[in-house]
């Protein structure tokens, strides 16, 4: 089967089965006339880094009901923008989604350019984001992979060079199979056959548009691919949290730097994270005292067993690090999941059954 029969053949069946996604104009919608807004795909589309749908889409709705457009969000305070984003993790993309969004309400007049080159040249838009938005918003020619994409390519033609090694001639497969017309839906068409049939475990082949011409299919092997290199073991890093409220209430926070892990996010104040113990002084003169309990986390390079150590303040504490956060201001759903995992495990110490607070 030629390239633009492929292609042919995957676009009939997505008009047919394309998922209803809430940044998404469907095929119906698009033949229509209507046309997808760049800021709901570009929205849509960092939210998605290294993140399902299932977990973006009341994020997504959350964002677009607070901030409708670039321009709202452009003005947003960046405390809020990170407390609404706390539990997608990967805090870098939101501390980006701002920079970017002023830059195109500054730079651009409030609206995105319709380039791949354009789009690169925005803060946090690398070549996977701005081909999509490119693709999928403007209906350029662009190539899209992702790692359904990635899947997909290395069953149809059955690559057996693992991952990442692959990824040239992968995103090489992709770009042949892209259409002068429609390449939008044919991005999002190749990336649903891999999230709704070519799954990771136990691909449907049976209902899949391309099971005549897959090589995997046709091979047995469809299931072990794409193959990759072994995982380097994460290291686990040690450190320690320490979790004060007064007895008004306010909870002592401070904001992390803006640059590193974490950066921009409140959390409680603590040591470093390392491979050894490098347990700093508390945050404020008191009685200190440890929880007897840990929080595990695993981040993308590292585990992390975060040791928890808890106190009553007095209100007149002056704290050496940090700040006190009233009671009315702290939602703890605007802590990243480490901090919030940490809040869980300490509240009981603070409001023993019985006597919690609401």
């Amino acid at each position: 089967m030629r390239d633009d029969e492929l292609s042919a053949e995957l676009l009939a069946w997505y008009d047919i089965h394309a998922r209803e996604l809430p940044w998404r104009v469907g095929p119906a919608a698009r033949k229509a006339g209507e046309r997808p807004d760049p800021y709901r795909v570009w929205l849509s589309e960092v939210m998605l880094q290294q993140t399902t749908v299932a977990a973006v889409k009341d994020y997504f709705h959350r964002f677009t009901t607070l901030w409708p457009d670039v321009g709202a969000l452009a003005a947003a305070e960046d405390a809020r923008v990170m407390g609404e984003w706390a539990g997608l993790g990967y805090y870098a993309r939101a501390r980006n989604l701002l920079k970017c969004a002023r830059a195109v309400a500054a730079d651009h007049g409030g609206r995105f350019p319709d380039s791949r080159a354009a789009l690169l040249a925005l803060p946090g838009i690398g070549p996977y984001t701005a081909a999509a938005i490119a693709a999928i918003a403007f209906d350029r020619p662009e190539t899209v992979v992702d790692g359904n994409v990635e899947r997909v390519m290395s069953r149809l033609f059955a690559v057996e060079t693992p991952l990442p090694t692959a990824k040239p001639d992968l995103t090489a497969l992709a770009a042949r199979l892209t259409p002068p017309e429609r390449p939008g839906d044919h991005a999002q068409a190749v990336m649903d056959l891999g999230a709704t049939i070519c799954t990771p475990r136990n691909p449907a082949c049976g209902i899949c548009p391309w099971r005549a011409p897959c090589l995997a299919r046709a091979e047995g092997i469809a299931a072990a691919l794409p193959r990759k290199l072994p995982k380097t073991p994460k290291p686990t890093r040690l450190g320690r949290a320490y979790l004060g409220r007064r007895t008004d209430g306010a909870w002592l926070l401070e904001r992390r730097p803006e640059t590193g892990l974490l950066g921009g996010m409140l959390g409680w104040p603590g040591s470093d994270w390392a491979e050894t113990e490098p347990f700093s002084a508390p945050p404020a003169e008191a009685d200190w005292r440890p929880l007897g309990a840990e929080v595990r986390h695993t981040f993308t390079h590292f585990h992390l067993r975060l040791d928890l150590w808890v106190v009553d303040l007095p209100v007149d504490c002056i704290p050496d690090r940090g700040q006190f956060l009233a009671p009315a201001a702290f939602r703890p759903s605007d802590l990243p999941t480490v901090m919030r995992k940490a809040f869980d495990l300490a509240r009981p110490a603070f409001d023993p059954p019985g006597n919690a607070r609401g």
